[in-house]
């Protein structure tokens, strides 16, 4: 099951499956408002740890009793959150250049909480009015994406995200505009501290990869990180950190970077699931 990163959709895996062993199924799907995947109802706000209950429901419907967890940015959050909580229900775990949840800390938290809400009442305001967004021609939009990301997806592999991620106007043809849902960008979250995440990590069980791209910015700080990867190889003699060149899309701009990396992984630990139930 395949999980991308936030504001990005399913087509983030585009380049790396093809590449990947054939005998490995995967399943990339939208998170809820992204992509082609439906918007929660009005009034209400996106949380990471919604996520959790919907791998469940996911696992519930094809009938598999373990999974195995290949996401990126936001999504390898949502998959080190899931593994923690439910550590006897994941065969395998590869992350894409994220690691842990963000630390929230005590003197900022308050005044960030309060902007985020602030922030939300208006994005979800605007989607009640069910105006359409500013639109763009194609090409507007393939700058606003590479330079929203700061240059982590190329122009060459933007098409990858938008195809899931624009609708043409109606107001103005030859034009698009984003049909994400932007209460996502102000995520009302509780967050928690470096403790709760030392405690998280010290239950994952599965074999683990973690895969940081070189050239990207460490989410929080680099200590944080370091100090996530020496309590899972204390906790987890199945978890490994390895370096490849190239930004934080690099398993989307230069999956060549990634493959090696991800196939040695799963020729040691992938294994073919024998007792699911069809529903069929």
């Amino acid at each position: 099951l395949c999980l991308h990163g936030w504001l990005d959709n399913s087509g983030t895996f585009d380049r790396l499956i093809p590449l990947l062993p054939p005998d490995v199924s995967f399943l990339a799907i939208d998170l809820p408002g992204h992509g082609y995947s439906s918007r929660i109802p009005d009034g209400m706000s996106y949380f990471q740890v919604d996520c959790i209950p919907l791998i469940l429901r996911i696992m519930r419907e094809y009938g598999w009793s373990k999974v195995s967890l290949m996401a990126h940015s936001m999504g390898a959050v949502i998959m080190f959150i899931f593994a923690a909580l439910f550590p006897d229900k994941v065969d395998l775990l590869i992350g894409l250049d994220a690691l842990k949840p963000l630390s929230f800390y005590p003197d900022r938290f308050p005044e960030r909480m309060h902007k985020q809400v602030l922030k939300f009442i208006q994005a979800d305001l605007r989607n009640q009015e069910k105006s359409e967004p500013p639109s763009y021609t194609y090409e507007e939009m393939m700058d606003r994406l590479y330079e929203g990301t700061a240059a982590s997806v190329s122009r060459e592999t933007c098409p990858y995200l938008l195809q899931r991620n624009i609708k043409p106007s109606r107001k103005f043809p030859g034009k698009y505009y984003f049909d994400r849902d932007n209460r996502m960008k102000y995520n009302v979250i509780s967050g928690w501290s470096d403790d709760v995440n030392a405690e998280l990590g010290k239950r994952i069980t599965a074999p683990f990869l973690t895969v940081k791209a070189m050239d990207s910015p460490y989410p929080g700080s680099k200590e944080g990180f370091d100090q996530m990867v020496d309590i899972l190889k204390k906790a987890n003699p199945k978890y490994e950190v390895v370096y490849v060149p190239g930004s934080h899309h690099v398993h989307l701009t230069e999956p060549e970077h990634v493959v090696p990396v991800v196939v040695d992984f799963l020729r040691r630990y992938w294994q073919k699931e024998m007792d699911v139930v069809s529903k069929l």
